[in-house]
């Protein structure tokens, strides 16, 4: 090969060089260097929700950062979308209001939870529900949505009540409750006219409208108005009940308890399989899965109460945590992509009953 051969193609390499350390710099610059080499960046979010007092009908997230941009979606303790926000930018945004659009999906108050969606249809509005959760997917942190939860409580009226509302004057019911009774509760109702009135009265729980009964008060009257509610339509944990007249309400809190608490224990685990004790508080089943929640494994259908020494079979792929998570229902008909249609997670104020297989005896974990 020629010297000038040489000297030339030395030229060009040191001229690719430079043209590749130009662009480089000029994405580090505006933060795009990982896509013009073909890594991209998992899109990242946080947020803060903190518990408040509320007129309803709008809520306030103290801070949310967004990688990507996207929508911060209010979801009630059943998983309900209760109120979504205008589209957001990437970047950290405090203080933000969200209000319903609705009025027909319930009062925001009880535990809500806020979760930070992606905006992946570029609609600039949101699509999650109306695409079949394929576009505008919530951001993952650490395997899970990103999200945050807030007891969220309405405002007591001051002074006198508005004039043509019966006013409440008490709310009367039980502290805690199992899953499988009939609970009273019971509202004090004033008509503060000085004509007779007839106006509806209601029982709401996280803010839905269970039941609605038509009362007549003369003028100054006071009764009592009595709901039977059956818990076992809840969920386990803190639950806010609510009495309503058209413009005056009151709130108080009933708390959930399994009749028969879900208890989990893991024994002994190996590679390949797990032997756990456990108590279902409704016929159900086991599963073994990941951080992302794929199973590896599932049980027989289990009956409910106590079983000892289960074992469940599973295949884990390479280095993986793997949980024992406990579900109601049916397994039958699993999809990857959505779940257990016939069966649900066995949970405690939005928290999954499970337990994290050990690596060892010392490292058994339990929740």
């Amino acid at each position: 090969m020629s010297s000038n051969l040489s000297l030339g193609t030395a030229k060009l390499l040191l001229a690719l060089l430079v043209a590749i350390a130009v662009v480089l710099a000029a994405g580090l610059a505006v933060g795009q260097a990982p896509a013009l080499f073909g890594v991209e960046e998992e899109p990242e979010a946080s947020i803060t929700f903190s518990d408040q007092t509320t007129n309803g009908s709008s809520v306030e997230v103290e801070s949310v950062t967004l990688s990507d941009g996207g929508f911060i979606v209010i979801t009630n303790s059943a998983g309900e979308t209760v109120a979504v926000s205008d589209r957001l930018d990437s970047g950290t945004h405090e203080n933000v209001t969200i209000a319903q659009d609705d009025e027909d999906s319930g009062d925001l108050v009880g535990q809500l939870t806020a979760t930070v969606h992606q905006d992946t249809a570029n609609e600039g509005t949101y699509m999650f529900e109306e695409s079949d959760r394929e576009e505008d997917r919530p951001y993952i942190g650490d395997g899970y949505p990103v999200s945050d939860t807030a007891s969220v409580t309405l405002n007591e009226s001051e002074g006198d009540a508005p004039t043509g509302s019966f006013q409440v004057e008490s709310l009367s019911l039980p502290t805690t409750a199992t899953t499988n009774e009939t609970v009273t509760v019971e509202g004090e109702i004033r008509n503060p006219r000085d004509v007779e009135n007839r106006q509806h009265v209601e029982i709401r729980v996280n803010g839905e409208v269970l039941e609605r009964k038509i009362v007549s008060l003369e003028a100054g009257e006071t009764t009592t108005v009595s709901f039977e509610l059956e818990t076992a339509s809840l969920e386990p944990g803190d639950r806010t009940i609510g009495i309503y007249t058209t413009d005056h309400g009151q709130l108080d809190t009933l708390t959930i308890q399994y009749d028969t608490p879900p208890e989990l224990e893991v024994l002994e685990a190996n590679e390949s399989t797990v032997t756990v004790n456990v108590t279902l508080p409704e016929d159900g089943f086991l599963t073994v899965e990941n951080e992302s929640q794929a199973v590896r494994g599932m049980s027989e259908n289990l009956s409910a109460g106590t079983h000892e020494n289960v074992t469940l079979e599973f295949d884990a792929e390479g280095e993986e945590t793997l949980f024992v998570v406990l579900y109601s229902g049916e397994p039958d008909e699993y999809d990857e992509e959505e779940g257990f249609p016939n069966a649900d997670p066995i949970v405690i104020d939005g928290d999954r009953i499970q337990a994290a297989l050990p690596s060892d005896e010392d490292q058994i974990q339990e929740r």
